[in-house]
């Protein structure tokens, strides 16, 4: 990959974190750092130690406490700008911390003499998410809206599966040759990822009509077992955040109907 851009892996691995959460600095000496990770020392210390006072700037993806609290002590370190976006509806991931000096709308462009990054906004996994556009070298900084070897959460009512597939599909318009993702390794083949990754949502959305047709008057714990009985039940209560995103977009769709916390399809 491109010798402009580093990568720094925090340890703090888990079940949403994978191997842990990627920070990025993209440049020589004129560095943006994007997605400074958790308020770990450590990580912290990798950073400055890589970057320096060649940081001019921090990006946030999105607030969620894996990706954001370590930029505010960074910014006050170096005294440097964060510039990100705050969420849109209700949240339980929030880092509490981050607020950012410039609020990135889509299409804002971050320059400097090294390189270019062009911010797109990507609403589903958080409503407040950002992609970073590196096109000079045709990468796209994914934060949690394409991860490296697991599904992105979609956690209502602040992520919305609506979002995250049109966002999906956003990302096609744009000459992208890999992925740099907010967890894994560097992604090779991004059109072909991106459009497995919304089959799969929607084969996803398939299933779970089929259960309702077939099952009346299930509840989402039912919906649950059945629509993904491939998935380890350690998982489920993961999964089923994104039950609920697919049972909301259904909803919103007109293709089924909830009654006392039970759904059918729409006649």
């Amino acid at each position: 990959m491109h010798k402009l851009i580093k990568k720094i892996t925090a340890n703090n691995g888990g079940v949403f974190t994978g191997n842990g959460t990627n920070t990025y600095l993209i440049g020589y000496d004129d560095i943006t750092l994007i997605d400074p990770g958790p308020n770990d020392i450590d990580h912290i210390e990798k950073i400055l130690a890589l970057g320096g006072d060649k940081i001019k700037r921090i990006l946030v993806t999105h607030t969620h406490t894996d990706h954001s609290p370590a930029a505010l002590p960074i910014s006050k370190k170096l005294n440097i700008p964060m510039f990100g976006r705050l969420v849109d509806r209700d949240s339980e991931w929030e880092d509490e911390t981050f607020a950012p000096d410039t609020v990135l709308s889509h299409g804002d462009i971050i320059s400097t003499n090294e390189y270019t990054l062009e911010t797109i906004h990507s609403p589903g996994h958080a409503s407040n998410h950002l992609c970073f556009y590196l096109k000079d070298q045709k990468c796209l900084l994914t934060g949690d809206h394409i991860m490296d070897g697991s599904t992105v959460v979609i956690a209502p009512p602040d992520g919305n599966m609506t979002e995250y597939i049109e966002s999906l599909k956003l990302l096609e318009s744009y000459d992208i040759d890999y992925f740099a993702p907010g967890h894994g390794e560097f992604m090779q083949e991004p059109s072909k990822t991106i459009q497995s990754i919304i089959r799969h949502r929607l084969s996803r959305e398939s299933k779970v009509l089929r259960s309702i047709e077939n099952n009346k008057d299930q509840d989402i714990d039912k919906l649950l077992l059945s629509v993904y009985d491939d998935v380890p039940d350690i998982l489920h209560p993961i999964a089923r955040m994104s039950l609920l995103a697919h049972l909301i977009k259904l909803e919103a769709d007109g293709k089924i109907l909830q009654t006392d916390n039970t759904y059918s399809l729409s006649v």
